[in-house]
């Protein structure tokens, strides 16, 4: 809606244009009136719309032509007065006036024409006989004012029609000729219905007419009036009323009544509340809300907009798959200008087994677009309507731009919910292959990719201890020479290269080298194709011992050539790397054999629980439990005598450290610690986060020796055995402790 409003008051000498501006002025009609009125403007608080008017008067005697043009440019309506007794002034507004106004504008942008018969006092009869010709002739003509300046009538409506033709043009609304409203307000007010049908069944029910009208007049329908407005639609249409709903036909057919009545401002009120402007666009401003992201800070969801995006989900999922057809897909857009989603977006997140968008893809396709370009999300959900349904300034609300990255490294803590790794690698080395594996899809999905198809980016979920987060998979283009600035920001590096390809780890080693080296962004060397025969690479260092120098985790073996969907665990892997950068992962090693995965697959055995009931067994169930020998033997003694009992504690405690330590040390038994620990074939794909205090020596071979197996399996028995004492001792001091 515009500031302010400019009226402009034209015509033949002696017909009254500046009595009209001092009768408004004055509220009487003056003794003595010049030539030509001075500027006036009246204030906001004035004015019928709450918005500043400015009048301006055109005298023939006292100003120029070229003062008149400029000041046809400048106005926003224009008032043609003619007297009603002159029939000369009357030929004038065709003869003259519309042509040189018409001559002097735009015809894109043709300025509102108000016709003001001035001095009706003088005469009977009415000149609107007359005037109608012209009108229907003249598009631009809003309407006819018959007014006099003498005894104040119609002054008031005089001017509020002309602010009306400025603020609430009809024009761009409805089609006089044809008698109906235009495509342009027609496709406006569809999506207007189509946002304010909450459950997408085509009706407005009683609720959602009321959501409607307090939307956008700030008070709800009383039922009468709901039902008087749906009579009046019944009356007038067969199909306007639907299961005590509105149609769209129905709600169409309400604003065109309203605009053939007169009141063009009722839809112009619900036009620019839901974002449009003047010539039915919508409006910069409520696409593109004032949105700060400072330098290192990133844009993510928050909750409510998650909230809306899975009503919206839920609104189009008419089949209830939790999937969205590519008809449904349609639907959803449909209050969109255009489509904003490619074929590419099925090959970026999840789709089920028929190729369909899935719930979780949906919303990862969201948090991408949020994440690269949160503008253009920003612009989307305005389409949607969030700040409308959700009832916020913008769709602004719906963004968290998060903290400084630098400030989560002094921390050592993230409150961000998405991740950026950057794919890096030699061209053929398994970067795509990667990436769609991570969307659950092996190497045959991937082949049936067709080219314009395909996707430079994956984006899925992940749970890192129990929390779930989005990681983004970004495919860099193998250009060493040229890496820009988005290329090397991200929150995790992974450098790809082919096992069967002698020459695609030396790409990987000169882009660590080059550009990661020295930063803090943590990286992972990736295997790939560890399926198909491992060749030694041309680079002077192997990848494993490229690794051991440079303090990296070892070269993680990946395929996507299998017959079920690959694994997820070493995505889970970079999202913990990326949530963690100020840590360093001590071992990522999953071969089963070094002191990492005896302990790893010791937390996930059996042989956990037969301890806890082994000891348990041992130490509670015995004849005389420790917590009931320790308070027999204590019970009413001093410290001398306590002091005395000491030995005979520890001797008893001795046999029961003794009989848990033989069961630990069994090698015999099924259930002895070595026998239990090579059983296990899965590991638990946990960290350590304490970095290693010595640089790891190159080693010889990728898993440990033998001797070593046998020497991390003995410390690794110590270290439960003397666990086991340490709890015994505490609650033998314990017992003691409380006695005394």
């Amino acid at each position: 809606m515009r500031k302010d409003v400019r009226i402009l008051l034209v015509g033949e000498p002696k017909v009254g244009k500046t009595s009209l501006i001092m009768s408004l002025v004055s509220e009487e009609f003056p003794d003595e009136v010049p030539l030509r009125a001075e500027e006036i403007t009246i204030p906001a608080d004035v004015t019928p719309e709450r918005v500043p008017t400015h009048i301006v008067d055109y005298s023939e005697a006292e100003q120029s032509e070229d003062q008149l043009y400029q000041e046809i440019s400048k106005a926003n309506v224009i008032c043609i007065v003619y007297s009603v007794n002159n029939k000369k002034s009357i030929e004038k507004v065709t003869s003259h006036w519309i042509p040189l106004i018409n001559d002097r504008t735009d015809k894109d942008s043709r300025v509102p024409l108000i016709l003001v018969g001035n001095k009706s006092d003088l005469v009977e009869h009415s000149s609107m006989e007359t005037i109608l010709p012209i009108m229907n002739q003249y598009q631009d003509i809003e309407t006819c004012v018959e007014c006099s300046a003498k005894n104040l009538k119609n002054i008031s409506e005089l001017f509020y029609y002309a602010q009306k033709a400025v603020l609430h043009p009809t024009g761009p609304l409805y089609c006089p000729e044809e008698k109906e409203m235009k495509p342009s307000c027609i496709k406006a007010l569809t999506r207007i219905f189509k946002v304010s049908d909450l459950d997408n069944d085509g009706i407005l029910n009683d609720n959602e007419l009321n959501f409607f009208q307090r939307t956008c007049f700030n008070t709800p329908l009383a039922p009468q009036a709901l039902e008087d407005v749906k009579n009046v639609v019944r009356r007038n249409m067969t199909d306007g009323v639907n299961d005590n709903g509105l149609t769209l036909k129905g709600f169409l057919f309400l604003h065109t009544l309203f605009i053939q009545r007169g009141r063009h401002e009722t839809t112009w009120t619900v036009l620019r509340r839901f974002g449009y402007d003047d010539d039915l666009e919508l409006t910069q401003e409520y696409l593109f809300p004032m949105l700060k992201v400072p330098p290192d800070c990133t844009t993510e969801l928050n909750h409510n907009a998650y909230l809306f995006l899975q009503s919206v989900f839920d609104k189009h999922d008419k089949d209830r798959d939790c999937a969205l057809s590519p008809e449904e897909v349609k639907d959803l857009f449909k209050v969109f200008p255009h489509m904003p989603w490619g074929h590419d977006v099925n090959n970026t997140v999840c789709t089920n087994d028929e190729g369909w968008i899935t719930y979780q893809g949906y919303l990862s396709q969201w948090t991408l677009t949020t994440y690269l370009d949160v503008q253009r999300s920003l612009e989307y959900l305005g389409y949607l309507g969030y700040s409308i349904i959700y009832e916020q300034e913008s769709q602004a609300a719906a963004i968290t731009v998060t903290r400084n990255k630098r400030i989560d490294l002094q921390k050592k803590q993230t409150q961000r919910s998405v991740f950026r790794c950057n794919i890096l690698g030699a061209r053929g080395s398994g970067k795509s292959g990667f990436l769609q594996a991570f969307l659950g899809r092996n190497l045959q999905w991937h082949r049936r990719i067709k080219e314009d198809h395909k996707s430079f980016y994956a984006i899925s979920t992940t749970y890192v201890y129990g929390q779930e987060k989005y990681l983004l998979l970004h495919e860099v283009m193998p250009d060493f020479d040229f890496l820009s600035d988005s290329d090397l920001a991200c929150d995790v590096v992974c450098l790809v290269y082919d096992v069967n390809d002698p020459r695609s780890f030396e790409y990987c080693a000169k882009v660590y080298k080059q550009y990661f080296m020295d930063s803090k962004t943590p990286c992972m060397m990736i295997s790939a194709k560890s399926d198909l025969h491992e060749v030694r690479q041309h680079y002077h260092l192997a990848p494993l011992a490229f690794c051991h120098k440079h303090k990296l985790h070892p070269p993680q073996p990946f395929t996507c050539n299998t017959a079920d969907a690959p694994g997820k665990d070493i995505y889970t892997k970079l999202t913990t790397m990326a949530m963690y950068p100020h840590a360093r992962l001590r071992c990522m090693c999953t071969c089963n054999r070094c002191t990492y995965c005896l302990s790893q697959s010791l937390l996930k055995s059996e042989l956990l629980h037969s301890i806890k009931a082994h000891l348990r067994r041992v130490v509670f169930n015995s004849s005389t439990p420790p917590t009931s020998l320790l308070s027999s033997l204590t019970r009413g003694c001093s410290l001398t005598k306590l002091r005395e009992l000491a030995p005979r504690l520890l001797a008893r405690l001795r046999g029961w450290v003794e009989g848990v330590g033989s069961y630990l040390l069994a090698e015999e038994d099924d259930l002895g610690l070595s026998h239990q620990v090579t059983a296990i074939s899965h590991v638990e794909e946990s960290i350590y986060m304490e970095a290693s205090a010595k640089p790891p020596q190159p080693l010889p071979h990728r898993h440990m020796a033998q001797a070593d197996v046998k020497n991390s399996t003995f410390w690794l028995r110590a270290s439960v055995g003397a666990t086991v004492c340490a709890v015994l001792g505490f609650a033998m001091y314990r017992a003691l402790l409380k006695q005394r």
